[in-house]
Parts: structure tokens; C-alpha cells; sequence
């Protein structure tokens, strides 16, 4: 099976033909900006999107959406990772917990996969982790030098190579959750 993944993340799409590698299934990037939907909703954000590129690629495609929910910030950034990150970056995140006790974290990742105008299935994938409590590492990009996953040990994302990441990630688990959907249900398109 052949998809497009569209984003315009050339960093998401590295990730996400390493990890779909493992489950035999090829795909191309369309990179390409996206509206995002305003929503507290991962899925809702990556169904609209799917929605809105579909009549211009008219190919069975997915989309992504992630973001990081910071516990002690209630949740924050949640789905406005990528414009938090944007405006005030690791080190407003790491501002904004000084002095928190509580550095838990959850990152979720949300697929929305299509091979119709009508025809959409979401899948969900998260990683618990902490924060640390300064920027670490030199591999990874966006989050990655400052989340933690919860693995047994403490390194950051971005203290990891990237198939060591991608073992454990969270959008790992959302991508195997669409793979093994594939494969059981062996679309036709």
C-alpha cells in the first residue's frame, strides 16, 4: 500500500517513513502548509485537515496532528504545541515550569487517514514523559531536547538517535495503531 503523507514537517515525514518502514508500508511526502482547526481536539484538527487536501491530491493520504500536554501548565500547550514552540520555544516552556514540582507531560499524536471524500478513520498514539529541567541533547527537533519519555531512564527525545526514539515515541504508537488497522482491514482503493 502507497500513501501520501502531507505536512509541512520534513522532520515528521524522516520519522514517519522510518517507523512505517517496520510495517511494510511506502509512502511520499506532499509538503504542504495546512489550515489548522482552532480545537482542543487532535482529531478534530487532523480530520479537518485531511478534509481540506484531499479534493487537491485526490490519492489515499493521512495528516498529523501532536501536541504536548503539560500537566502542571493544565494541559498547556496541548493541541498549540507548534505555536507555542514558535513564539516562545523550549525555554518559555522550561519559564513557565520554574519553580513546578510537577513536570509531567503527556505527547499525543493524532492521524487522520483517508482514501475518500467520505471516507476518514482517526488513530490516536501518547507517551507519558516529565520535562526536564534544562534543554539536553543535540538530535531531535522541536520538543525533543526538553521531553523526557517515561522509559526508565532520563534522556530526552533528543538525547536519543532517532530509531531509538522512534521505538518509543508517540507518534510510534499512533502510526502502529494505523498500521495494524491496515492490515487487518486491507482497504481497497
Amino acid at each position: 500500500m502507497k500513501f501520501i503523507f502531507v505536512s509541512s514537517n520534513i522532520h515528521k515525514f524522516q520519522e514517519v517513513q522510518e517507523i512505517l518502514g517496520d510495517f511494510n508500508l511506502e509512502i511520499t511526502f506532499h509538503q504542504q502548509e495546512l489550515p489548522e482547526l482552532q480545537s482542543e481536539s487532535l482529531e478534530e484538527i487532523a480530520l479537518f485537515s485531511a478534509k481540506y487536501i484531499y479534493p487537491q491530491l485526490q490519492r489515499p493520504l493521512f495528516v498529523e496532528d501532536t501536541g504536548l500536554f503539560i500537566h502542571a501548565l493544565n494541559g498547556f500547550p496541548g493541541p498549540y504545541a507548534s505555536y507555542v514552540y514558535k513564539t516562545i520555544g523550549n525555554s518559555g516552556i522550561l519559564h513557565l515550569l520554574e519553580g513546578k514540582n510537577n513536570r509531567t507531560a503527556i505527547f499525543k499524536t493524532a492521524i487522520a487517514l483517508t482514501f475518500s471524500e467520505t471516507d476518514f478513520k482517526t488513530f490516536l498514539g501518547e507517551t507519558q514523559g516529565t520535562i526536564a529541567q534544562i534543554e539536553k541533547g543535540k538530535q531531535g527537533w522541536g520538543y525533543d531536547p526538553i521531553f523526557i519519555p517515561l522509559e526508565g531512564d532520563q534522556r530526552t527525545y533528543a538525547e536519543m538517535d532517532l530509531h531509538e526514539k522512534n521505538q518509543l515515541s508517540h507518534r510510534r504508537k499512533c502510526l502502529k495503531n494505523m498500521a495494524e488497522w491496515l492490515q487487518k482491514n486491507k482497504p481497497i482503493f
